[in-house]
């Protein structure tokens, strides 16, 4: 009777947070670059943009009630009985959980040991042969505690030979889980019990910070997800746009967040990720369930983790106070470094000529049918972006804004006139269209980036939305067709 009751609070537990996070419009979570394009050093949204947005802050507080809630169950008798009952849910999981971490480890490098072409994610693209194997490598040593701080130190390694290719920045993206899952597996090996028992903690740390960090992009730079948000309206649960995107930068924000506080919501915020993270796998295809085995298998880790300790400022995160005041330390931490590092590396007014290579990371995918084109067509080596100079004061500066035209261009002609080569002439239409469109809105985003006229701004606007929505049009049909778009 007793382990009834027992189920049956955790249940209602489980189920209570469901309907609590429900609260909050929580997208099937993707990450943008992989699926969209982007330019890392254009400069993002000012921060002021996202606060004087009554959308951010309507789901502050909606999510705010939902910790203080779960915290005030957690305070009372029920929160231990709901946590007992997760525990024997979960204990099976619980008794193999470093097995369970360690499998997927290796799984996913054997999984992008695969893909090939890729630093540890599918967003930083190398054409060199040697990465692939080195992951491979990394993977075998996960299953050997003589053999895991080498894979340990080989994560790193490849993070810091990809600065060769890409920004500091633009790594820092995944510094935060590289450096949690090589920390685990350092742990893991060692013989102090004092430092071992802290070695699922660090995994936790790595995946809130960078699901925090990820998540200020939809703030910096909305119009990433425009393109997504058109492709997939269902994504919006009906909301419009700009309501849905600050809204789900806060939901994925604040759970990131609740997976360092106390035991209750640490595990609460975890299912509720598990949850959105699996939604996403339909939509976005096995890149998203690839690029998201680690953090979701360390999502999971958290949701079955039956200690009850807080190590980190245990008094703060007691206090029912601490959890606004512990969201807004973490706002204003990571949001300052955000756009800090950005100004630091790029300047006040960004940089929108990259390295090549963080332009053009993604070849053609009809998984990823948004990803940034190279310059020389579909799938082309980045060789020949030209670099730009920065403008000031709002003020278009001619060789910068020349040069991104001149670039746009580039990238639109090769694969709109493969496209109208195609025999079905219904096809070359649209195979030629979509590139043409495409390189419409990348011009409308140069004079949004560098023109001052007001007229010639609400213009390019208007172009980026319409021709948006009539690429997805056009992708829908020719895959309809069984065809390929460029």
């Amino acid at each position: 009777m007793a382990l009834d009751a027992t189920r049956r609070s955790a249940r209602t537990g489980i189920v209570g947070a469901a309907l609590g996070t429900a609260i909050v419009p929580f997208p099937a979570e993707a990450h943008v670059k992989w699926f969209a394009p982007y330019i890392v050093g254009a400069p993002p949204a000012p921060l002021s943009a996202t606060l004087t947005n009554s959308w951010f802050w309507t789901g502050l507080v909606l999510v705010l009630v939902f910790f203080l809630a779960t915290r005030v169950v957690e305070r009372s008798p029920a929160g231990e009985t709901i946590l007992s009952g997760l525990d024997r849910l979960t204990d099976p999981l619980w008794q193999r959980l470093d097995d369970f971490v360690r499998v997927v480890i290796g799984a996913f490098f054997v999984a992008i040991f695969a893909v090939g072409g890729v630093y540890l994610t599918a967003d930083l693209k190398t054409p060199a042969e040697w990465v692939s194997w080195a992951q491979l490598l990394i993977a075998a040593g996960v299953f050997s505690r003589k053999t895991m701080p080498l894979s340990a130190a080989g994560i790193i390694g490849l993070w810091l030979v990809a600065l060769r290719d890409y920004d500091l920045f633009h790594l820092l993206d995944y510094l935060a889980l590289g450096v949690a899952v090589a920390g685990y597996l350092v742990l893991e090996t060692s013989r102090d019990p004092e430092w071992r028992k802290h070695r699922f903690e660090m995994l936790r740390w790595g995946v809130a910070i960078a699901l925090m960090w990820s998540s200020l992009e939809k703030f910096a730079y909305p119009d990433w997800f425009y393109p997504l948000v058109v492709e997939k309206p269902f994504l919006t649960f009906g909301m419009p746009r700009d309501v849905f995107i600050p809204m789900a930068g806060v939901a994925e924000f604040t759970m990131g967040f609740g997976l360092i506080w106390t035991p209750l919501v640490r595990r609460l915020s975890a299912l509720a990720l598990f949850v959105i993270f699996n939604a996403a796998v339909y939509p976005f295809g096995r890149i998203d369930m690839i690029g998201h085995a680690l953090i979701m298998a360390i999502i999971v880790a958290i949701a079955a983790d039956h200690t009850r300790q807080v190590h980190f400022l245990p008094a703060v995160k007691r206090s029912l106070a601490g959890v606004p005041a512990g969201v807004a330390a973490a706002l204003v931490l990571l949001a300052g470094s955000y756009w800090g590092l950005h100004i630091a590396f790029y300047g006040p007014e960004g940089r929108i000529g990259q390295p090549t290579a963080e332009i053009a990371t993604h070849s053609h995918s009809p998984e990823h049918p948004h990803g940034p084109r190279a310059p020389g067509g579909i799938g082309a080596p980045p060789d020949r972006a030209p670099s730009h100079s920065t403008h000031s004061g709002g003020a278009a500066v001619p060789g910068a804004a020349t040069a991104a035209f001149t670039e746009a261009m580039d990238r639109m002609h090769k694969p709109m006139m493969e496209g109208i080569l195609d025999p079905d002439p219904d096809v070359a239409f649209v195979r030629g269209m979509i590139p043409h469109h495409q390189g419409a809105i990348d011009m409308a985003r140069i004079e949004l980036r560098y023109g001052s006229d007001a007229h010639n701004r609400e213009l390019a606007q208007a172009i980026i939305d319409s021709q948006t929505r009539e690429i997805a049009h056009m992708r829908e049909w020719l895959r309809q067709r069984g065809g390929r778009a460029p």
